[in-house]
């Protein structure tokens, strides 16, 4: 069984590296505005789960006859926002945008919403979960910001922070599922695999 992972994500990448699974990586390309657009008043788990749906199906598109029977594989779709005072945030779109949001973050918490879909190729078999994680935030000084937003790291990532970089100086705790803030959660990702027939442990390198 190959997993395949639909995303371009660094972080999500070596999470999965590090749980014992090296994916395939197929960027999806989809248009997470247009698909955003089309949804009515979603909640935030309704939101990331339905990018992260439309995310796999892209991929699962795109690999179509190129796995079999003999040849089977999971595709996996991510997508992460930030809830912060009830708004869903992804990206910032600007490093003036990236200030703004550590405004009203910086000695607060946010929920950190990940959702994910698991489509398996040979049985055309689906799931799809979200999970909710309270990230509570330090105070960076004027210049500890400005530093940090000059990286750019913050401009690349949902939430304007990460967990494993640079990021992780300025946030004080995480309650709940570390791996999800990152941007992957290792145990609904479990989860989701066994609801279409594959342990994660299958997934693993063999042992000598």
């Amino acid at each position: 069984m190959r997993f395949v992972l639909a995303s371009a994500s660094p972080a999500r990448l070596a999470v999965l590296r590090a749980a014992g699974i090296d994916p395939s990586v197929v960027v999806s390309g989809v248009d997470e505005d247009a698909v955003a657009a089309n949804l009515t008043d979603p909640s935030p788990a309704e939101l990331v789960t339905a990018l992260a749906l439309a995310k796999a199906e892209k991929v699962a598109d795109t690999l179509a006859g190129t796995y079999s029977d003999s040849h089977p594989a999971v595709v996996v779709g991510c997508d992460s926002m930030l809830s912060i005072g009830g708004e869903m945030v992804g990206k910032p779109k600007s490093a003036e945008d990236a200030h703004k949001r550590w405004a009203a973050m910086a000695g607060g918490t946010g929920e950190l919403l990940t959702g994910h879909a698991v489509l398996r190729l040979d049985t055309d078999a689906r799931a799809i979960g979200s999970r909710g994680t309270t990230v509570r935030f330090g105070t960076p000084t004027q210049h500890e910001l400005d530093a940090y937003v000059g990286s750019g790291e913050p401009l690349a990532v949902a939430g304007a922070f990460t967990l494993d970089g640079l990021g992780g100086w300025f946030v004080e705790g995480v309650d709940g599922d570390p791996s999800s803030v990152i941007g992957i959660s290792l145990p609904l990702t479990r989860q989701l695999l066994a609801e279409v027939g594959v342990n994660v442990v299958d997934l693993w390198p063999p042992t000598s």
